[in-house]
């Protein structure tokens, strides 16, 4: 094809579709933004990989300070170049004033809980309250941090579940972070014993049985009163779990099993 064809063919194509501020906008024009806006997402997102494991990787900061400094680096590079486009293009920037204020009102309430949510994100990366690899608890939810996102955080259960937790939640919300000051945490195992037990006897059996189940030796595993009816004795084993290997659920289940076994083997009656 010679460059007379070729010149043929891009005024084919350069007809004006429509017109935004003082700018006409043709489909060679929609073309390059197109183009260049794909550039522009592929440049951003290899600038923000570069800065997190080149740059900042060199650096002592905690992995969430990091990765909240790679995502405004991202978002900042798309702005920049988003504007860098435009105006490249022809089209001032102004023309999108009055259709964004025509819009704003509608959109404001849709954008509303994104943008919550996306500052609530950098909050988190930047405060540290949860950290990758944390086991939380966050609107009745537990499971362990495995992705905090710009808008959302990947919380997997004890079931291999992935929840789509919105990072307000960790704002708003009561959470729990089960290794926030260290590895282990108390589990407390309630247990109502039947009255006219040998309390110090049952007291043995029930350390007996939490020191067989996935706790700690040290601290030690402790038997205390915690209510005393008519109608029973209620004890409570408390011990301590690595929180990091365990979920709560599964260590509760594993105590109680040795619990009932101890008890059973002794002839010792629960309440009813």
């Amino acid at each position: 094809m010679d460059w007379t064809n070729f010149k043929h063919l891009l005024d084919a194509y350069d007809f004006s579709l429509f017109t935004l501020g003082k700018t006409e906008i043709t489909l060679f024009t929609l073309l390059k933004l197109a183009i260049s806006g794909f550039v522009l997402w592929f440049l951003a997102g290899r600038f923000s990989s570069w800065t997190l494991k080149r740059l900042l990787g060199r650096s002592n900061m905690q992995e969430g300070q990091r990765l909240a400094i790679g995502s405004l680096v991202h978002y900042a590079v798309l702005v920049f170049g988003a504007v860098v486009i435009l105006q490249n293009a022809g089209i001032e920037l102004t023309a999108f004033a009055i259709v964004g204020s025509a819009l704003g009102v509608g959109v404001g309430f849709g954008l509303q809980n994104i943008i919550s949510n996306f500052i609530s994100g950098l909050i988190v990366l930047l405060e540290r309250p949860i950290e990758i690899g944390d086991r939380i608890e966050v609107s009745g939810v537990e499971g362990v941090v495995r992705e905090i996102g710009a808008r959302r955080t990947t919380v997997v259960t004890p079931d291999d579940i992935a929840i789509l937790v919105p990072n307000q939640s960790f704002i708003t919300s009561n959470v729990t972070n089960y290794v926030y000051l260290k590895e282990c945490v108390r589990i407390r195992v309630p247990v109502p014993i039947a009255p006219g037990q040998d309390i110090r006897r049952v007291e043995g059996l029930l350390l007996a049985a939490a020191r067989r189940g996935p706790v700690l030796p040290d601290p030690a595993p402790q038997v205390a009163i915690t209510a005393v009816t008519a109608s029973a004795v209620t004890l409570e084993i408390w011990a301590w779990y690595e929180a990091l290997r365990f979920a709560k659920s599964d260590v509760l289940s594993q105590v109680y099993f040795e619990v009932i076994d101890e008890l059973a083997r002794n002839e010792v009656k629960l309440a009813g």
